[in-house]
This record gives structure tokens, C-alpha cells and sequence, in this order.
């Protein structure tokens, strides 16, 4: 069995770091942007909250609330 060449001691491992840093980099793009998502569902679910709360504001009569 022969002796791996010496490129394989310096291959390797610069492969597995340069792994972590891409993966490390493109979770937190994914995690960014997933939170941003949740942000504006958040703000989009408020504006329909508000908006039926206008809707239903404005169609009770005024004499139900006396």
C-alpha cells in the first residue's frame, strides 16, 4: 500500500474548510431570508386582521351600539 501523495495533506482539508465556510455562508443567506418571509406574512396577517376589523366596525349600526 503506497503513501498517499503530499497534495492529498493539503487538498483534503482545504476542501473541508472551504465546505464549512460555503455552507456556513449559504445557511445564513437561507436564514435571512426565511426570517424576512416570516416578516412579512407577519405584517401581511396584521392588514387582514385590521382590514376585517374596519369591515365589521363599519357595518354595525350605530343605533346597536346606544
Amino acid at each position: 500500500m503506497d503513501v498517499p501523495p503530499s497534495s492529498h495533506f493539503i487538498y483534503i482539508p482545504v476542501m473541508l474548510v472551504l465546505g464549512i465556510v460555503l455552507g456556513f455562508v449559504m445557511g445564513s443567506r437561507a436564514t435571512r431570508d426565511q426570517i424576512r418571509m416570516d416578516e412579512q406574512k407577519a405584517a401581511e396577517r396584521e392588514r387582514k386582521k385590521a382590514a376585517r376589523r374596519a369591515v365589521v366596525a363599519d357595518s354595525t349600526p350605530d343605533d346597536a351600539t346606544k
